[in-house]
């Protein structure tokens, strides 16, 4: 494996070079940094911060769901869909930011810088538009490797960024709106060839692809399979971890290194009509059922895997307890945590896919992937899929 990533990042970097030439030898003229560059670049980026925003809301839903929007629990691969595609576009907009805010700034510094009450608003609208672009592309690639380096919760701020972003957007898009109609089409003149400047703002448009396809091609493997053995970038890789599964976080940063493994180890399940305490050998006595799911995590990994265990639905009636019309209150062993306490909207937990798993590709759960029991839904988030199961809630 190591032998065929190596000879496909030389394979790429060969590719790259004469594009990379044809870049420096672009950024000369000053042509490249035309109105019609800019927007050739733009509506890129534009339909990244787009789809970024759109799966980004989804995925904001399935973690802080409304009661009143149910979340779908099929196709089981949706999340994985999702969050990956926000990742992979989230990966591309960093060259495209960059190859945007290349073309345009100059113009950034011009004097005077106002010129008037609406020449003012409209470079406020940039300088928050490029300001938050920046703030969120760079936050998001470090939470691709988990490094909180801020004072301040990466998922609230992210998300409320991105609708001042999206907000930014149109304003600055409805402010250029002529300029971008009117090069919006490439001239018929632009066809030719006789000057040279289309071949040279050419080359630099397919540097700046370049540049965004070997970035999700390096990195996307994480989440697509057929990219797989390319993934030389991204922090996770498919296959890779215990029982052939990455995970994020470890029982010894969980801190429930003891408390997992303890012998006294029981799952409690409560509901309005009592209380019922199940040993790991109660769970193995009752109907199990085996599931091929995906774990996706909003870091952009995801890998399916084979799950065994104990259909929910099956252990609230163990429990006596009635079919889930509310979220469920799910605790785990940790301690701390955003996460270590999540709740389930019914629909998941009435789906019989939804188990209570007891193992992991035909082995008993590792530790660090929630021995001795955890959650396993589809199309839900990898945070919400709680390890090291203490407590399960039914609220009515």
């Amino acid at each position: 494996m190591a032998g065929l990533t190596e000879r496909a990042s030389a394979r790429i970097a060969e590719r790259l070079e004469p594009l990379m030439g044809a870049a420096h030898d672009a950024a000369s003229d000053p042509q490249v940094k035309s109105a019609r560059t800019t927007v050739v670049v733009g509506r890129l980026l534009g339909a990244a911060f787009l789809i970024c925003f759109g799966t980004g809301v989804y995925s904001h839903l399935l973690q802080d769901p409304l009661p009143w929007l149910p979340m779908p629990t099929r196709p089981v691969e949706l999340y994985r869909v999702t969050q990956g595609l926000h990742v992979i576009t989230g990966t591309a907009a960093v060259p495209l930011l960059l190859a945007k805010l290349w073309t345009v700034y100059p113009r950034l510094f011009t004097w005077p810088p106002v010129r008037s009450v609406s020449h003012l608003l409209e470079r406020a609208s940039i300088a928050v538009l490029v300001g938050v672009s920046l703030v969120e592309v760079t936050i998001g690639l470090m939470n691709l490797v988990q490094w909180y380096a801020f004072p301040f919760s990466f998922r609230a701020t992210h998300f409320a960024l991105a609708w001042v972003l999206i907000g930014a957007l149109a304003i600055h898009l409805g402010v250029k709106l002529p300029v971008i109609a009117k090069v919006w089409r490439r001239p018929t003149g632009d066809r030719a060839d006789a000057t040279g400047r289309f071949v040279s703002r050419r080359g630099f448009l397919v540097a700046v692809g370049a540049a965004a396809t070997s970035a999700v091609a390096l990195t996307a493997g994480q989440t697509v399979p057929a990219l797989a053995p390319l993934n030389v970038l991204a922090p996770r890789r498919m296959g890779v971890g215990p029982q052939g599964l990455p995970i994020n976080r470890t029982a010894a940063q969980a801190g429930v290194t003891e408390t997992a493994v303890a012998p006294d180890w029981v799952l409690t399940v409560t509901s309005p009509t009592g209380s019922r305490d199940f040993t790991l050998e109660d769970l193995r006595a009752l109907p199990q059922a085996e599931e091929v799911l995906p774990i996706a995590c909003v870091e952009g990994w995801s890998q399916s895997a084979t799950w065994r265990g104990v259909r929910m639905v099956d252990l609230l009636a163990a429990a006596d307890a009635a079919e889930p019309t509310a979220p469920l209150r799910i605790e785990s062993l940790q301690e701390r945590g955003a996460f270590a306490r999540t709740e389930m909207p019914p629909q998941y937990a009435r789906d019989p896919l939804t188990l209570v798993a007891l193992e992991l590709n035909g082995g008993t759960l590792d530790v660090d992937h929630g021995y001795p029991a955890r959650i396993i839904a589809p199309g839900r988030p990898g945070v919400m899929q709680t390890k090291w199961l203490r407590r399960i809630e039914v609220t009515a």
